[in-house]
């Protein structure tokens, strides 16, 4: 019966543990990778949302904020470029790297770039989305002849379904065992007897 309890904790729990490509949501704190190098990273829809804090999929097509504090000081000293594209791959929040480098013509399907430039601490981006729609943000931090890379598929105009189906699937099936859990136990002392 425990392992009915867990395996149902971990189901509806673990939904929430998925991230989209380089984008870790690590204890509330969105991280980026870009390579090895880590930075915080939130989106803000000023506008429409005031101060709350994005990691990933948008819920509105509006005015958007993205921060990326550094974690590492290497990052303050590096050349970093910043790019939004419609997601052309049709993947969805799978889209990686390998995916990205396979796009022909990467300037048709880009809707923000920002060229390489050295910030420090911090880098902040300000774009308006007109469209909901899967987008791609591409982060590439330069040092000398390395590139490191950070992919992240995201969606704006996204609502989602939230939590509550899944509690209300959880609590139903819940439910079942606790019935036929019953009813065996039932059966079975009417049976011993």
């Amino acid at each position: 019966m425990e392992r009915y309890y867990l395996i149902i904790w971990l189901s509806v729990f673990a939904q929430g543990s998925v991230a989209h490509g380089n984008v870790v949501d690590d204890n509330d704190i969105c991280q980026l990778e870009v390579g090895f190098l880590k930075a915080h990273f939130k989106i803000y829809l000023p506008r429409t949302h005031k101060r709350q804090e994005f990691c990933e999929d948008l819920p509105a097509a509006a005015e958007s904020l993205f921060v990326m504090e550094y974690e590492h000081e290497l990052l303050s000293t590096m050349l970093i470029d910043f790019r939004i594209i419609r997601d052309v791959t049709g993947l969805k929040s799978f889209v990686r790297e390998e995916h990205i480098l396979a796009i022909e013509d990467i300037e048709a399907a880009t809707v923000f770039y920002k060229s390489a430039v050295v910030e420090r601490d911090v880098l902040s981006i300000v774009h308006q989305f007109d469209e909901a729609n899967w987008y791609v943000g591409i982060v590439k931090a330069y040092r000398g002849d390395d590139t490191y890379t950070a992919v992240f598929p995201f969606e704006v105009g996204f609502t989602g379904i939230g939590y509550w189906p899944f509690f209300a699937i959880a609590i139903i099936f819940l439910l079942s065992l606790v019935w036929y859990e019953k009813r065996y136990r039932h059966r079975r002392l009417y049976l011993d007897a």
